[in-house]
């Protein structure tokens, strides 16, 4: 009888029935990515062009991006490059964004890391003015509790191998970073969790300034926001949430893929 089953056990039997209740539709990561693109934008992660995303390819030291000069709204899984940590294109056509060099940096330094997500987001922009650290104080968005970086420091545009050098070791072992007086940037060891955590970060600034405009922001329980963390940070939980992101920007773009 579950009513008098504790809560670790509770919390165990739900995760084992998330590995046969909850669907999966099967996507090449190319389709992956551009719905994630699509996702983002729908998301209010638009800036015009700035902003990467890049995932690992099947060959050593390369990765799939989209190309210079389409928004997110525009990426297909057709129109994705393949290039090399050099940024020379493998497989595609046109340029990558020369930002993606730091994304190259990442890669080399976080084995465990195979998406990057980057972004200008609106609230997070606007949070990165104020040069504070992200605040994870609500339940929604405990899968960044203790696992943002804060980079103080505005090093520029990030196009040369100091940016790369800067933002990957002011990372270190996250999985998100807010950019001072830039944006943001997480990773994911699936697409479908670097998907999830740019949803995530871009609703935690929005609601820090809504905090930080009615008072101060109270601290979450150290031992219960590391259980929320854990709980809701799983690969399974993080493919759900990309289901859903991804049937949503299917019916807003349909020619996404």
């Amino acid at each position: 009888m579950t009513m008098r089953m504790s809560k670790q056990e509770l919390m165990e039997s739900a995760k084992d029935a998330m590995q046969s209740e909850l669907a999966v539709q099967e996507w090449t990561d190319r389709e992956k990515l551009a719905l994630t693109c699509r996702a983002l934008f729908d998301a209010g992660h638009n800036s015009g062009l700035a902003g990467q995303i890049s995932s690992r390819g099947e060959a050593s030291g390369t990765f799939l991006t989209q190309r210079l000069g389409l928004g997110f709204d525009e990426i297909t899984s057709e129109n994705l490059l393949l290039v090399d940590e050099d940024l020379n294109v493998l497989d595609g056509s046109g340029m990558p964004n020369p930002a993606n060099r730091f994304h190259s940096w990442i890669y080399r330094a976080r084995p465990d890391v195979n998406c990057i997500v980057h972004t200008h987001s609106l609230h997070i922009a606007a949070l990165s003015m104020l040069e504070v650290p992200l605040q994870v104080s609500q339940m929604d968005i405990a899968p960044l509790y203790d696992d943002c970086a804060f980079l103080p420091d505005w090093p520029g545009v990030p196009v040369g191998n100091e940016e790369g050098e800067i933002i990957s070791a002011a990372l270190g072992d996250k999985r998100a970073i807010l950019l001072a007086h830039h944006g943001q940037l997480v990773v994911g060891a699936t697409i479908e969790e670097a998907c999830s955590l740019a949803h995530l970060i871009e609703r935690a600034a929005e609601l820090q300034l809504l905090a930080m405009s009615a008072g101060d922001i109270k601290p979450l329980p150290s031992r219960l926001a590391r259980e929320a963390h854990d709980w809701t940070l799983t690969p399974r939980r993080n493919q759900a949430n990309f289901q859903y992101y991804a049937r949503r920007a299917l019916r807003n773009h349909p020619d996404a893929i």
